[in-house]
C-alpha cells in the first residue's frame, strides 16, 4: 500500500467512524439498556440517551481509522499473493482482512466501549467518573473486560458484512457497467450491515452482559457460552435477540453512513 492510500484510509476511516457513532448514539444507548441485566427501565429507559457520548467521541476516530488501515493493507497484501489473487478467492481475502482489522481496532474500541456502556446503563454518572471508578475497582484490566467477547462478536460480524458489501458492490457495478457512486456503496453497506447485525445479536447480548457485570460475578469472568446459556434459561430466544431491532436499525443506517462516507472521503483524497 502506498503512503497516499494509507493516509486516505486513515483519514476516511476516522471521519466515517465519528460520523456514524455520534449521529446514531441514542439508538446505541437504547440497545445497551434493552440488553442490560437490570432491564430497560432500571438502566435509565429513555432518560439521558446521550450518557457516555464523550467516551464514544474520543474512541471513534482512532478505532475506525485503525480498522480501515489494517483492512486495506491486508486486502492489498492478500490480493497480491498467489493464493488469494484469483477472483473466486476474493471473499476469503476480504474475510481475513476484516478479521485482522477487527482484532487491531478492538484494542482501541474495548476500553471506550466499557466506559460508554457503563455510563449508558447508569445515566446519573459521567464518563469521567465511570472511567475513574473502573480503574479504581478493577485497574487497567477492567478497561479490557469483554475484549475476547467483543472480538468474537466483531469477527463473525465482519465475516458477514465486508464480503457481502464487496460482493453487492461488484454485482451492482457489473449490472450497470461502471464503478458505483458513493451513495450506491452506502446502500450496499446498509444491506450488508443489517444482515450481519441480525446474525450476531446473541454475541452482542453476551458482550453487553459481560461488560456490565459486577466485578467478581460469574458473568464478569467473560465465559461467553455460560452467559448465553444463562440468558437462554431466563429469557429464552427473545433474550438472546434482545435489542436486535435497534441494533439492526443502528447498524443498517450506520453502514449507510459509515461505508458511504468512507468511500466518498477516500476517493476524494485519492
Amino acid at each position: 500500500m502506498e503512503r497516499r492510500e494509507f493516509v486516505a484510509s486513515l483519514v476516511a476511516g476516522g471521519c466515517a467512524g465519528m460520523s456514524v457513532d455520534l449521529t446514531l448514539f441514542p439508538l446505541d444507548t437504547i440497545k445497551t439498556r434493552l440488553q442490560s441485566q437490570q432491564g430497560f427501565h432500571k438502566a435509565g429507559g429513555f432518560r439521558g440517551i446521550y450518557a457516555g457520548v464523550p467516551s464514544a467521541a474520543v474512541g471513534s476516530f482512532p478505532n475506525a481509522a485503525a480498522f480501515f488501515v489494517t483492512y486495506e493493507c491486508a486486502k492489498s497484501l492478500f490480493g497480491a499473493s498467489g493464493a488469494f489473487a484469483a477472483p473466486h478467492a476474493a471473499p476469503v481475502s476480504h474475510m481475513l482482512a476484516a478479521s485482522l482489522g477487527e482484532i487491531v481496532a478492538c484494542l482501541i474500541r474495548v476500553p471506550t466501549e466499557v466506559v460508554k456502556q457503563r455510563t449508558q446503563a447508569s445515566p446519573s454518572s459521567s464518563s469521567y467518573n465511570m472511567l475513574r471508578a473502573t480503574l479504581t475497582e478493577e485497574g487497567f484490566r477492567g478497561l479490557y473486560r469483554g475484549y475476547s467477547s467483543t472480538v468474537l462478536r466483531e469477527i463473525p460480524f465482519s465475516l458477514v458484512q465486508f464480503p457481502l458489501w464487496e460482493y453487492l458492490k461488484t454485482l451492482w457495478s457489473q449490472r450497470q457497467g461502471h464503478t458505483l457512486h458513493s451513495w450506491q456503496s452506502a446502500v450496499c453497506g446498509a444491506l450488508a450491515g443489517a444482515a450481519a447485525a441480525l446474525v450476531t445479536t446473541p454475541l452482542d447480548v453476551a458482550k453487553t452482559r459481560i461488560m456490565l457485570a459486577k466485578a467478581g460475578s460469574a458473568a464478569a469472568r467473560g465465559n461467553i457460552p455460560m452467559v448465553l446459556c444463562d440468558v437462554w434459561r431466563n429469557k429464552g430466544l427473545p433474550g438472546l435477540f434482545a435489542g436486535s431491532v435497534p441494533r439492526m436499525a443502528f447498524i443498517s443506517v450506520g453502514g449507510f453512513i459509515f461505508l458511504g462516507a468512507y468511500e466518498k472521503i477516500r476517493r476524494t483524497l485519492l
